[in-house]
């Protein structure tokens, strides 16, 4: 018969599977570092001894990781999706920058469909306050801080879609975009009227979302992410006339002088 006996789940399991739960939902972030031993044992309602062995088993596994006298911490797994060879072609050439836009927009334009149709009343309130955030970083000229604030916004828009697969494969792509593995985000942020631009594009992101229109929002996702494409096409043309333009004038030089 296909029936097994009920057996009371140990309690160190159990503490594993919440921790798993925490990570694989986004809740618990890549380097996050968690509540002390006896802290966190207190919060599980567990004993110190079982908090370690689910601990112990959790860090076999490459999702905890934990460093003699600092704690456990959550294991940054997100560089795992892609190999750091390829990590550091992407760094170095255009096509990869210009075919990570595309995959934002497919990917993105999804994600606020899905926003637009499941965020829940506070998934909306995160999305709002990241973007008053960033509205008062504009209003005090503080490019670096909307920068970051971009970054957050548009991962609270994923996270709004609630699929834990998008989930983690834009936070890997939004790690690399931090760390300026496919562009340097100042290029955009350091000029005003770009800034203005970028600012009223994530306002009506938000603005659909809160709407509960997929359409609307997907469209607002795709032309801001269009915008910046164009932007960054006439940045790297206007940096290779400069570059044409120096060697003409070095040349020019150089035949000076030999005259």
């Amino acid at each position: 018969m296909p029936f097994q006996k009920i057996e009371t789940e140990r309690v160190a399991d159990a503490i594993v599977r919440q921790i798993e739960r925490l990570i694989l939902r986004g809740v618990l972030r890549p380097g996050e570092r968690l509540p002390a031993e006896r802290d966190l044992a207190n919060r599980l309602g567990a004993s110190r001894p079982s908090l370690r062995e689910a601990l112990a088993d959790l860090e076999h596994r490459g999702l905890v990781t934990t460093r003699p006298g600092a704690g456990a911490y959550v294991a940054d797994v997100l560089g795992n999706a892609f190999a750091p060879p390829l990590i550091a072609l992407f760094s170095t050439h255009e096509e990869a920058f210009f075919d990570y836009l595309a995959f934002r927009r497919d990917l993105e334009g999804l994600a606020a469909r899905r926003a637009a149709s499941h965020a829940t009343p506070t998934d909306l309130d995160v999305i709002a306050r990241i973007f008053a955030r960033m509205e008062a970083a504009h209003a005090r000229s503080d490019p670096q801080a909307e920068a970051d604030l971009d970054v957050q916004f548009h991962m609270a828009i994923v996270e709004a879609a609630h699929n834990v697969v998008m989930l983690h494969m834009m936070r890997s792509m939004f790690e690399m975009l931090k760390r300026g593995v496919f562009y340097n985000r100042g290029l955009l942020f350091d000029n005003g009227d770009i800034r203005d631009t970028l600012l009223s594009h994530h306002r009506a992101i938000l603005e659909s979302i809160e709407a509960r229109d997929p359409d609307a929002a997907q469209a607002a996702l795709d032309d801001h992410l269009g915008f910046i494409e164009q932007a960054m096409r006439a940045h790297l043309k206007t940096a290779a006339q400069e570059q044409t333009a120096r060697l003409r004038r070095d040349h020019l030089t150089a035949t000076e002088t030999r005259a």
